[in-house]
């Protein structure tokens, strides 16, 4: 069964939505199209909610920038977001910080790098290396706590 990816766009994200949805196909998974909200907030919140109940193992998060969209999704319990623009990135925060929504600038990226992007995401898995695992330890204590 392929991994099925939660796909969320606001209102200057829309320009990738046909390429993010046929690149996540590509990439031999599964997009959930949580659909579109004016508002950035929503559209984090949405895509978080799919990955946390379970619809979805993953998400990919679309705005002007890709910064708003980070911000408020990694303002959810259990959501590592991370904006990526260059494809090390990309692969890097899954690889290292097992992050589990990528963000993008749809004012930033083109279509054809959007492409490689979700490839490069949705083509890494997390590494599982003590140094990393110890980290993301600190991350989970920063959500409880405030403090690592």
């Amino acid at each position: 069964m392929p991994e099925t990816i939660a796909c969320g766009f606001d209102h200057a994200g829309v320009p990738l939505h046909d390429v993010v949805l046929d690149a996540v196909r590509a990439a031999g998974c599964e997009p959930l199209d949580v659909g579109t909200e004016d508002d950035y907030p929503d559209t984090a919140s949405d895509v978080s909610a799919a990955i946390l109940d379970g619809r979805a193992t993953r998400g990919i998060i679309v705005c002007g920038s890709g910064a708003g969209v980070s911000v408020a999704a990694c303002k959810i319990a259990g959501i590592r977001a991370a904006c990526a623009h260059d494809c090390y990135t990309a692969a890097q925060c899954v690889t290292h910080d097992d992050c589990n929504a990528l963000c993008l600038g749809a004012r930033v990226v083109g279509s054809a790098l959007t492409a490689e992007l979700v490839k490069a995401y949705l083509g890494a898995s997390f590494s599982g290396e003590e140094r990393h695992v110890r980290r993301l330890g600190k991350i989970a204590a920063l959500e409880r706590t405030g403090k690592p």
